[in-house]
């Protein structure tokens, strides 16, 4: 570059140095003027000037020379330096590349954690209604009360049923009686059939030997015919006078076994929740509950797990489960089942986890919150959430290229954990990606990568 004396910027020390050349040819020409006056005196001679001689001359040149070199190395040398050293700046600073903090694409652990909430069942509950009517006679338990299989809970006074009981075992016995009648009739028409037996026999035998005529053998073997079907009237009668005693004798069996709902037992071991009657209350077959029982040894908890996650659950994984009134006690667990299909309303999948509680300080119906723990066989990718980049082209990322120039790359995010996203899909494992891209990327920026602080490992 080329730069004239007048582009340069005035310093002190050219300022000086320039003063000093001004006083310098001021004293020259007074010593020029009074060489001429001298001259002109000695020599006496009007008109005939003073000439210095040749030496004179190259001293007052070699003079000047060294006045302008010390002037040109005092003052313009440096002044020169200071201005290509400030253009050299300034074009540094047009030409200084940004500087972006990056981290690489990784890629989450095989074990991973989802936390949701749940509710807790008990793993068996079934409510104890009335089968049959009448009042409670006896109520041996109440809420809160522990109860095993087979223990009695209550009694059901039932009069109506007893008297029921009654007119069903003497509908059995008349049933039995029109069974020994049809029995005796059944005796006596085969005794008369076979009196027809013998006469139509005989009467046959008399025809051949012209004593009687063909009519009358005829009718007595028409008799004989009737007498068959007679006896079969009264075998058809005799089975049916025998179904009505199965019935009778049915329906006082369906009676004494309502008797025996009268005493109220617990189908389980368990707990009672739900108790509805004291003594004295009337109760009405299959329609008032009585106490409702449940089964707390183990537990069962229900999660609704979202469809990106339903796929990593499987029967028998690791759960463990919390719930805010205990603070600091874990509950460990396990998935019993899975139903196998989304909801299509929620789209989640319909998980069951049971966990034991032998010390019973877990109860039906709590809210918790259920840890569960899966493996996976193909990782999701991760990147820090402050390298999104949100946009009208949709959710990016700037994946910086190994020419380090900046690519705005559209990808398809997944679960979100706070400090870092899954990525489903966009980039790859081992890219490189601005950690805080602000507004100052864009397509093809060329950028000063730098390895941004590492952060918590992926879930």
């Amino acid at each position: 570059m080329r730069y004239s004396e007048s582009d340069l910027p005035r310093t002190e020390e050219t300022s000086e140095s320039e003063e000093s050349l001004r006083r310098e040819n001021e004293e020259l020409r007074r010593q020029l003027q009074s060489l001429r006056a001298s001259s002109h005196t000695t020599s006496g001679v009007p008109g005939k000037l003073w000439r210095p001689s040749r030496l004179t001359i190259w001293a007052l040149c070699l003079f000047l020379l060294m006045l302008l070199v010390i002037a040109f190395f005092a003052g313009y040398l440096p002044s020169h330096r200071r201005t290509l050293v400030i253009a050299d700046e300034a074009h540094e600073r047009e030409q200084l590349l940004p500087r972006v903090a990056v981290v690489r694409v990784t890629r989450s652990s095989h074990e991973s954690t989802l936390q949701l909430p749940g509710n807790i069942q008990a793993i068996t509950e079934a409510p104890l209604l009335a089968r049959a009517d009448g009042y409670v006679k006896e109520r041996l338990v109440d809420i809160g009360d522990h109860v095993h299989a087979g223990q009695k809970l209550a009694v059901i006074e039932a009069p109506e049923l007893d008297e029921q009981v009654r007119q069903a075992q003497a509908a059995v016995q008349q049933a039995r009686a029109a069974v020994d009648q049809a029995n005796a009739n059944v005796q006596q028409g085969r005794t008369d059939l076979e009196l027809a037996r013998v006469t139509a026999k005989r009467y046959a035998d008399l025809v051949g030997n012209g004593s009687v005529s063909v009519q009358e053998s005829d009718q007595y073997q028409a008799q004989y015919k009737s007498k068959i079907a007679a006896v079969n009237a009264l075998e058809q009668a005799l089975a049916g006078q025998q179904s009505a005693v199965n019935a009778a004798q049915a329906n006082v069996a369906r009676l004494e076994n309502m008797q025996g709902y009268r005493v109220v037992v617990a189908p389980f071991d368990g707990v009672i929740t739900v108790r509805n009657v004291d003594a004295g209350a009337l109760v009405s077959s299959g329609t008032t509950l009585l106490f409702r029982i449940a089964q707390i040894g183990t537990l069962r908890t229900y999660l609704n797990v979202p469809q990106t996650n339903a796929s990593s659950v499987h029967v028998g994984d690791a759960a463990s489960l919390t719930v805010s009134n205990l603070p600091g006690r874990t509950f460990s667990g396990a998935v019993a089942r899975t139903a196998n299909a989304l909801d299509p309303a929620s789209r989640t999948l319909l998980v069951e986890v049971h966990v034991p509680n032998r010390d019973r300080v877990l109860l039906p119906g709590m809210y918790a919150q259920v840890q569960l723990s899966t493996s996976r066989a193909t990782p999701p990718l991760l990147i820090p959430s402050d390298a999104l980049m949100i946009s009208g082209a949709g959710t990016q990322v700037a994946v910086v290229k190994p020419n380090h120039r900046v690519h705005l790359q559209t990808i398809v995010i997944g679960r979100d954990y706070g400090d870092r996203i899954e990525v489903v899909n966009g980039v790859r494992e081992g890219d490189t990606v601005v950690s805080d891209p602000g507004d100052i990327l864009h397509e093809d920026t060329q950028v000063d990568p730098v390895p941004a602080k590492s952060k918590a490992a992926g879930r």
